[in-house]
């Protein structure tokens, strides 16, 4: 074990976000730290790093344990070449070097003891310098640098001239470089592209220390994590296992709760049914008994009852028309930025609700395209045609679509001036926006908040073609999910920009690369085009190498993966039926449970009890909302089982 917290607590402003946390990391083990937004993942990392101390708790890392820190945000200011920044780390093999050189300069010139002393300490530097991969250092910084996706002509470019989001690769590209005994990541994938964060989770795959990182990326987690730490409203949880696997034994734990949730809830009901019925019988033996039993049901430690899955964000696309079956056409399509040129007569048009992923490294125009199709740039060369009755709305990474002057309120109402006070804050609170949190000026807002905001703004257009632009960024998971989940609902037509694989996965019907300033296309989801990609460099291998025994096979390969991608579909669609049928099923359980206990208070009053007519018959409705809900006990346990 070389990291451990004990009992870790910490409260802001009087509230608690982190309650009693334990947990532990093992040497090489690689975990990660989930939760939603707020949930005091960065807080638990500076805890860790003694950035921070805990209210209550302990902090325990291995003696002679070096630790390593990449914040979401790190300040970076230096007047060093991007090249010379990463050179920093490795001074002291610069010095050892120069030290070696030295005395193998002065070994020509001594003599017996002399001579014999300095070769001892040259054979122990020279042992030392090779075990720090000293003879290797300058071909593994330029590694790191070409893995974060820096081009060799970029070397020698200022840090200080860089972006925020390049200055942050290079602050990685430091902290790998140190290989310190536990690195800790806060949101490492954020700046980089899909080239570079597979090139990441291969270095940190192999990486021969701990790793914890703090991640919403799920496909990231997948690949890298063997223990997710969930942060939830302040529990701290332990999962042995990556995403999936925590998703699925998060669900059978929820599921797990609720059963005894319910199965207690009827427990209670029966006892107190017990208890009235022989209290209705008036004797003084039977009173005694439903005493005892009161005592005992006084005793009991009612369970909470467990949250709704994703309850707290509800998005519903819904296109207030139709459009033509032909949604958009374009034609050698080109694009160039004085002499940099982005693609070239590139072409493809996209039929009534398919959903397509755009991807591709940084820079090669996926934003621009998006910016043409909505005319907020002109082309240079080709046409883009939009069908009949097309509807856009536009999600803008950047989201320049917002006022930054105005109130989170005046914005959906400036837009939408029909909707009523009520109708507003009702939109705005399914978005998380509640109570004063509504004039709040959309310039104050996180970046998460404003991703909110537009999609919140999405959803009002009634939109029958939705453009996308990197739609998850600061999303955290669940609202990613909820997100997904109303994109495979929505009935219109998706195009997108996102380099969220896991996004990809869920919710794209076909991909188009960007690359080399070409578009080339692909059936299927992010998985699907891997296999692709793979069965095509497979195939030129084998071109290049004068074989083609493997050619014959790409047929099969290409029809094989198309068969699972169809069947993982169909799979995902049951699965979401399921969700939304437990979904549904728990809402109209909490439904009934609230009914039956206002009939319970109404029923108890004064006015009620002195009239017979009208106590039976709400004791009537009473005994149908209780048959409705037993029936839907029944209904959650067996699709429960289903999950």
């Amino acid at each position: 074990m070389i990291l451990s917290c004990q009992n870790i607590t910490k409260a802001f402003d009087g509230k608690t976000i982190l309650k009693q946390a334990n947990f532990h990391i093992e040497e090489h083990e690689k975990a990660a730290i989930i939760g939603i937004n707020g949930a005091g993942k960065t807080t638990l990392l500076n805890i860790i790093t003694g950035k921070l101390q805990p209210d209550e708790g302990v902090v325990s890392i291995s003696r002679g344990k070096t630790i390593g820190y990449l914040e979401q945000n790190p300040i970076l200011d230096s007047e060093n070449t991007i090249y010379d920044e990463l050179m920093s780390v490795k001074d002291y093999l610069l010095k050892m070097e120069q030290d070696i050189r030295r005395m193998e300069h002065d070994m020509k010139h001594k003599e017996g003891d002399a001579l014999e002393s300095l070769m001892n300490q040259y054979a122990r530097l020279t042992t030392r310098f090779e075990m720090e991969n000293g003879y290797a250092y300058k071909s593994e910084l330029t590694g790191v640098l070409k893995g974060l996706g820096f081009e060799e002509s970029e070397y020698d470019k200022p840090v200080s001239t860089l972006s925020g989001g390049q200055k942050t690769r290079v602050a990685l590209g430091k902290l790998l470089l140190l290989s310190p005994d536990i690195i800790l990541l806060d949101e490492p994938t954020n700046h980089l592209d899909m080239n570079a964060i597979r090139w990441l989770e291969g270095y940190l795959a192999a990486y021969k220390g701990a790793v914890l990182i703090v991640s919403h990326d799920r496909y990231f987690l997948d690949r890298i994590a063997m223990k997710i730490i969930e942060i939830d409203a302040g529990v701290v949880m332990s999962f042995t296992g990556n995403y999936t696997d925590y998703a699925h034994k998060k669900e059978q734990y929820r599921i797990s709760r609720m059963h005894a949730y319910l199965n207690q809830q009827r427990e209670i009901k029966h006892q107190q049914e017990v208890i009235d019925k022989l209290r209705s019988f008036n004797r003084e033996k039977s009173i005694k008994r439903a005493e005892s039993r009161e005592k005992m049901l006084e005793k009991i430690e009612v369970l909470e009852k467990p949250t709704e899955v994703r309850s707290d964000m509800r998005i519903a696309l819904i296109p207030s028309i139709t459009s033509g079956k032909d949604v958009l056409d374009i034609e050698e399509l080109s694009k160039a930025f004085e002499s940099e040129v982005l693609f070239q007569k590139i072409s493809f048009s996209l039929k009534r609700g398919e959903h397509v992923a755009i991807i591709g490294d940084n820079g090669t125009g996926k934003t621009t395209l998006l910016k043409l199709i909505n005319e907020l740039l002109p082309a240079d060369e080709g046409t883009i045609r939009l069908g009949t009755n097309v509807h856009i709305g536009y999600y803008d990474q950047e989201h320049h679509v917002l006022h930054p002057e105005k109130s989170i309120y005046d914005e959906i109402s400036d837009e939408y001036p029909t909707l009523t006070t009520t109708e507003i804050r009702n939109i705005l609170a399914a978005f998380l926006f509640t109570g004063d949190d509504v004039f709040k000026l959309i310039k104050e807002c996180s970046g998460g908040e404003r991703g909110r905001i537009s999609l919140a703004k999405l959803m009002l257009s009634e939109a029958n073609f939705l453009i996308l632009d990197e739609p998850t960024n600061h999303l955290d998971i669940t609202s990613k999910e909820i997100l997904e989940d109303a994109l495979n609902d929505y009935e219109g037509t998706v195009l997108y920009v996102s380099h969220d694989r896991y996004f990809i996965n869920r919710t794209a019907h076909r991909i188009l690369e960007l690359s080399g300033q070409a578009l080339t296309g692909y059936m299927g989801n992010y998985d699907y085009y891997l296999e692709k990609k793979t069965a095509a460099a497979g195939t030129a291998q084998a071109k290049n190498a004068g074989s083609s025994a493997n050619a014959s096979n790409d047929t099969s390969v290409i029809s094989s993966a198309k068969a699972d991608y169809q069947a993982k579909k169909a799979a995902q669609a049951k699965q979401r039926k399921l969700e939304n049928d437990l979904k549904k099923t728990e809402t109209r359980i909490a439904e009934l449970e609230e009914k039956i206990a206002d009939l319970d208070t109404l029923m108890a009053s004064d006015e009620v009890c002195r009239n017979s007519a009208k106590l039976g018959e709400l004791s009537t409705e009473q005994g149908k909302l209780q048959e409705e809900l037993d029936a839907l006990y029944e209904t959650w346990e067996e699709l429960s089982e289903m999950m």
